[in-house]
């Protein structure tokens, strides 16, 4: 329990840093994401999926407050996907539970006037129900993680802010590739944080 609050004192710290650090604009909003995004999914495996994506959310609203930025609507929506895929990567036997999180997503975007135009983009939020076969791997344990986290924002920005069949379309070659980054990121910042953790 010792060694747990230790790291996630030392998460929260360096987390905070990260979230400062921008990385690509996310398109329908005026927010960005972050270094951030690349780093919390991995506490979900070394704090325990539920304590890490309790202190996802609790850096995020921290980070709002101090910053001096306004709970708006984009702002709220973005607290949760992190929280939800720091819960996908550390989980273990209620990982399909977790997964089911991006079927509902799936049908909720089918069933919006604009989404439905668009249902293919959709088609990206298999990946985290087809990943949990694949248990002992890294990379896709970080796929899985990172489509689950992009399944519940776009779904969300999709009915807060009805953004049109075309931009989903024109997004989907960004998505692969930005997608493929996070992953990768994922990955790396967990092998990086567990050999420190060791």
């Amino acid at each position: 329990m010792y060694k747990k609050i230790i790291y996630l004192a030392l998460f929260i710290g360096v987390g905070f840093v990260l979230l400062q650090i921008p990385f690509t604009n996310i398109i329908g909003s005026g927010q960005n994401f972050s270094f951030f995004d690349f780093f919390a999914p991995s506490i979900g495996m070394l704090l325990a999926s539920i304590w890490g994506a309790i202190s996802v959310v609790i850096i995020k609203t921290v980070n709002v407050l101090v910053s001096d930025q306004s709970f708006d609507t984009a702002t709220i929506i973005r607290l949760f996907p992190l929280a939800l895929a720091a819960l996908y990567f550390g989980a273990k036997r209620f990982k399909p539970l977790v997964a089911a999180v991006p079927l509902i997503c799936m049908i909720m975007f089918i069933l919006h006037p604009e989404g439905r135009q668009a249902w293919f983009y959709s088609l990206y939020w298999l990946i985290p129900m087809a990943a949990i076969f694949a248990k002992k791997s890294l990379v896709f344990n970080s796929l899985g993680a990172t489509f689950t986290a992009h399944a519940l924002g776009s779904v969300a920005f999709l009915y807060a802010f009805n953004l049109p069949a075309e931009v989903w379309i024109a997004l989907i070659p960004i998505v692969f590739l930005e997608r493929a980054l996070f992953t990768g990121g994922i990955a790396l910042s967990y092998v990086i944080v567990n050999s420190l953790a060791i």
